[in-house]
């Protein structure tokens, strides 16, 4: 079963990597409907996000190439964020300032998940050495 849900994407059927990233984007976006838009933008609510979203990041890192995290993880969250403003920032004192706002913070979204997906990436099992056969690496193989 552990095989299944860590071994590397490009392994494993079409059918099942392409559920597995539609998963992916699936969970990215209601952690992002679960974490700011239900619970009004709160800092807890922001901070869960930023949790759940690292994880996503760390764990498709480790099963995929380094580009499809972040189309899988930080692209749902600002994509959402972007269609959610008018009806839950409407608000704001200053709407002005709301798209520096928002690329702002797709910009620390993808840098956050650029830098997860790289270390789960790195905890990648050895595929060259067969005597090594399930030892983690912390030097990337």
């Amino acid at each position: 079963m552990t095989e299944k849900l860590l071994s590397p994407l490009r392994t494993r059927p079409w059918p099942e990597r392409w559920l597995t990233r539609i998963l992916g984007v699936a969970l990215a976006s209601a952690a992002y409907f679960g974490c700011v838009v239900w619970t009004g933008a709160s800092a807890p609510g922001a901070l869960v996000l930023e949790l759940l979203l690292l994880l996503l990041a760390g764990y498709f890192g480790h099963r995929d190439d380094l580009a499809w995290p972040l189309l899988l993880v930080a692209v749902p969250p600002a994509a959402l964020m972007y269609i959610t403003h008018p009806e839950g920032y409407a608000n704001w004192p200053d709407e002005t300032a709301w798209p520096q706002q928002w690329a702002f913070a797709t910009l620390v979204i993808g840098a956050g998940v650029l830098v997860a997906s790289a270390v789960g990436r790195r905890l990648r099992p050895c595929e060259e050495e067969e005597s090594a056969e399930g030892v983690l690496s912390a030097h990337g193989c």
